[in-house]
């Protein structure tokens, strides 16, 4: 997919912006597995998924990793040009979950856009408030829901990303998108396998009762 169909405002610029963003943006294709963000205040510019996936998340001292959104075919993330965001500064960690193309759009040039066009300005003002959301989100989760709830949801979601029931996926990744410890994860997908819902092998959960997650998330 080219970079006109990916980036969602392309039709809200002028030909001379649609020429500019064009010449100066990076194409990259990454490996599943690439840190393309470390955490570090420097500003690297939006990301424009145009294939694969990608996942943001944050890191405790401790080490702890806790998945704050995932990125997919067309999404821009601004977690990487944290200097387009006045006084928004996260430490915040961005890697591809699987194989990707993608583009860098220099943070200085889309700051001239949000200041130059209206359309940019009100796009991006979109995507801050998303972004907060899904922190706020994610706060309301660890703080508020409960551990099985929570794991019940993660699972019914990857099964339905990755559109299998058989998840090829260990704990210790669980525990680093849940921003839990593995042993936590181990213990309760063994009381889910005890209460049928699951069947857990080396490297991967196969969910076998939907409708049990679906009721423990509760939905």
């Amino acid at each position: 997919m080219d970079f006109a169909h990916c980036l969602p405002i392309w039709n809200k610029l002028t030909a001379d912006q649609q020429e500019h963003i064009l010449s100066v943006s990076e194409y990259r294709r990454v490996r599943a597995g690439t840190i393309l963000h470390d955490g570090s205040p420097e500003c690297m510019g939006l990301i424009l998924v145009s294939s694969g996936q990608l996942r943001a998340y944050m890191l405790s001292e401790e080490g702890r990793e806790v998945t704050i959104c995932r990125f997919f075919e067309r999404d821009i993330c601004l977690f990487s040009a944290s200097c387009v965001m006045p006084n928004m500064q996260f430490d915040i960690f961005i890697s591809a979950e699987k194989d990707c193309e993608l583009w860098i759009i220099p943070a200085c040039l889309y700051k001239n856009l949000m200041n130059e066009s209206l359309p940019v300005a009100s796009y991006s003002c979109d995507l801050i408030s998303h972004h907060f959301s899904e922190l706020m989100w994610l706060m309301e989760q660890i703080m508020w829901k409960k551990f099985d709830e929570r794991l019940a949801k993660f699972l019914l979601e990857e099964s339905a990303l990755e559109n299998t029931p058989s998840l090829t996926i260990t704990h210790d990744k669980i525990a680093n998108h849940m921003g839990t410890a593995r042993e936590v994860v181990t213990r309760m997908l063994r009381y889910f396998q005890n209460e049928g819902m699951v069947r857990l092998t080396r490297g991967s959960v196969e969910i076998t009762d939907v409708k049990k997650l679906a009721l423990l998330q509760g939905e």
